[in-house]
């Protein structure tokens, strides 16, 4: 251990360099790569290397390089729709973590502060700016393995604080001899905090189940939609939906987000036919549009065609993707007059105001649409509103590579273990998926393929505790745990005078 620190101590750059790779360690835990032992290895590597150094001016380059590293590896599918934007959000959120760095480096008993210091950075994350980017995240980071279960009791933030206190638990035991004490008290309070979940607030399996059809279209991906041709994507998802038979006794089909574009869905071709394939079936159809809302405005919705054609239920998306589906007002002017592509976004998304819920015949579905799924708040409105099953369509047509797609994937996970509900992830392109209420992906459907996913739902009722509580009680106690911390080192410095 001192061997290595003295390493760490050596230059400027060598610090500089080891915490850019500690980062990039905690990077190559989350999907695609999702060798996630490495996002405790990484933050455990940072932890040693800020023992090193005691100016704030260090400490704030040492929480930015890993932040650098952990980030623009994470975060890597922006580059591929704005360089310029994917730079500027790198190093925003990286800052970040180097002031959590400085904050942490002046308060005593560093195993407790560095970890929900750099916790906290990462609730600032969740929520500013623009409502903020909860992407390459810790949770996803564990999301295959059961540590994740925490998330049905405190969700991303609790999940994030767990993963940096291990790793500062590692520290820790690289210095001292406790290493069966220390372990055997992480076990027994994970499984205490899960049991103590489940027993608070059980979610239990109702006696009915949904047949549902989760329809993917395919087709290439990296395609912007202004490079599009709308009709593509009907035509495709229309050719899968016609190999539905009504042998296959559906109650619904599933269609992805804004598959169908159109001024007014009502009047269009599209919803003739959407309504032909539901009398066809006899199955509701739960089909994503957008529709013109005025000069340089629109909507994206997901709504339910019923067997007669009758329109019932419908959601707008809440949550729109800043800079994909609008752009502020006080900043379009702006950006236009440096030259930034405002083609690419020529209208705005008109934001929703509604609980994520659809309403069915028999039953009422949650819904997050596309980037609403990684807004754990999004998934429980739908729950605490009364859904007994979560949907999430999406359109990834539009990114390169499989970054996002599979930390969208992964997300779901969470989303499933943290609402306790079945969760169906419909795509364009892919994936489109069924997650299991523990987080298990039962089924699969690969990038670009066509095809159907035909899946038997079991309707659950009842809430976590994280559905219950949300995410405002963990980071109260964060600051809380912050602030003990400070009271317990000016204390020390008292008695020792």
């Amino acid at each position: 251990m001192n061997e290595l620190t003295n390493t760490f101590r050596r230059t400027t750059f060598s610090r500089l360099f080891s915490a850019l790779a500690s980062g990039l360690l905690v990077g190559l835990a989350l999907p695609p790569w999702g060798w996630w032992p490495l996002a405790f290895v990484g933050s455990a590597l940072f932890f040693i290397i800020t023992r090193s150094v005691n100016n704030s001016r260090q400490h704030f380059a040492l929480g930015c390089a890993f932040g650098i590293g952990w980030l623009a590896l994470g975060m890597g599918w922006m580059w591929f729709l704005t360089a310029p934007g994917y730079i500027l959000a790198t190093l925003l959120f990286a800052s970040f973590h180097g002031l959590a760095a400085v904050i942490a480096s002046r308060i005593g008993s560093s195993i407790i502060s560095r970890p929900i210091a750099h916790t906290l950075a990462e609730a600032l994350r969740f929520s500013i700016p623009f409502g903020g980017v909860p992407l390459a995240t810790l949770p996803i980071a564990i999301s295959p393995t059961r540590l994740a279960d925490i998330v049905s009791i405190g969700g991303p933030i609790l999940a994030t604080w767990f993963v940096l206190q291990l790793a500062a638990l590692v520290v820790v035991l690289i210095n001292t001899n406790e290493s069966r004490r220390v372990i055997a008290v992480v076990a027994m309070t994970l499984i205490a905090m899960q049991t103590l979940g489940q027993i608070i607030s059980p979610v239990q399996t109702a006696n009915s189940t949904l047949r549902i059809a989760l329809v993917q279209g395919g087709g290439p991906q990296g395609v912007l939609a202004i490079n599009a041709t709308a009709r593509d994507a009907v035509d495709r998802h229309l050719a899968v939906t016609n190999s539905l038979q009504i042998s296959d006794n559906l109650d619904v089909v599933v269609w992805p987000e804004n598959v169908i574009d159109v001024a007014d869905f009502a009047a269009s071709r599209e919803y003739t036919e959407i309504s032909a394939q539901a009398k066809r079936l006899n199955a509701e159809f739960v089909v994503g549009i957008t529709e013109d809302a005025g000069p340089g405005r629109f909507t994206n919705a997901q709504i339910v065609v019923q067997p007669n054609g009758n329109i019932t239920s419908r959601y707008d998306k809440v949550r729109r993707v800043p800079f994909g589906e609008y752009v502020p007002a006080s900043m379009r002017s702006a950006l236009s007059a440096v030259g930034a592509p405002m083609d690419r976004i020529p209208s705005d998304a008109v934001q929703g105001t509604d609980p994520a819920l659809l309403n069915l015949r028999d039953t009422n579905i949650a819904v997050t649409i596309s980037w609403e799924s990684f807004f754990a708040g999004r998934a429980n409105s739908g729950v605490e509103a009364g859904g007994t099953i979560l949907i999430n369509p999406t359109n990834g047509s539009s990114y390169t590579g499989t970054i996002l797609q599979t930390q969208q994937l992964a997300t779901n996970t969470l989303r499933a273990r943290e609402t306790g509900r079945w969760t169906l992830q419909v795509a364009t392109t892919g994936f489109s998926a069924v997650i299991s209420p523990d987080g298990k992906i039962t089924q699969r459907v690969a990038i670009g393929k066509a095809q159907a996913i035909i899946v038997e739902v079991p309707l659950r009722t009842g809430r976590t505790l994280y559905s219950h509580l949300g995410d405002a009680p963990f980071i109260v106690a964060l600051v809380i745990g912050l602030l003990v911390c400070v009271n317990t080192q000016r204390r020390l410095r008292i008695s020792s005078k």
